[in-house]
């Protein structure tokens, strides 16, 4: 019985000895902290999603609070993140933070499941093929632009062109 409340106090000793200092300047405010995968695995979870936590515009929700708006189970979501369909950042505690973003693209998830009775494979079909639907349109957005701006150049090269042939032939004539 001694023997153990030794051991126990040891133990709780050395916890002290372990524990980091208290930061300075108060509590360690909260950052985004990505988990350690790759980047195809981000981008296949959002790729339009910026990696920065700056860019969260909608606010944040942890876990529980994400799953009440869901009306999902929290294990629900974590299976969602370790299949890769989104990959909420974290805070330095390791708190998931779900973002106006995730919590959309988590309710589309929701809908696949659900009502149309999708698996896992079909979602992320489904997800791959939403992905490239947005490259595309945004790619035939760049070639709209870029036509428009060859059109622009274009006129202005002819009324520049134009204004070559009015001054040689006033030159010309004098």
């Amino acid at each position: 019985m001694v023997v153990k409340r030794q051991r126990r106090q040891a133990r709780l000793d050395m916890s002290q000895v372990m524990a980091p200092p208290p930061h300075p300047a108060g509590p360690v405010p909260v950052r985004s902290v990505r988990p350690s995968q790759t980047g195809t695995q981000r981008q296949k979870a959002n790729p339009e999603r910026q990696q920065t936590s700056d860019s969260v515009e909608g606010g944040l929700y942890i876990i529980s609070v994400a799953a009440r708006l869901l009306e999902m189970h929290p294990q629900t979501l974590r299976k969602y993140e370790r299949v890769g369909f989104v990959i909420p950042p974290r805070t330095v505690g390791m708190l998931r933070l779900y973002s106006s973003e995730d919590i959309a693209r988590l309710r589309l998830i929701k809908h696949l499941v659900e009502d149309l009775g999708l698996n896992l494979a079909g979602v992320e079909f489904v997800l791959e093929m939403l992905n490239r639907l947005h490259q595309v349109r945004e790619r035939v957005t760049a070639l709209e632009e870029a036509r428009q701006l060859k059109e622009m150049a274009g006129r202005e090269l002819e009324a520049m062109l134009a204004m070559l042939i009015t001054v040689f032939d006033r030159s010309a004539e004098g």
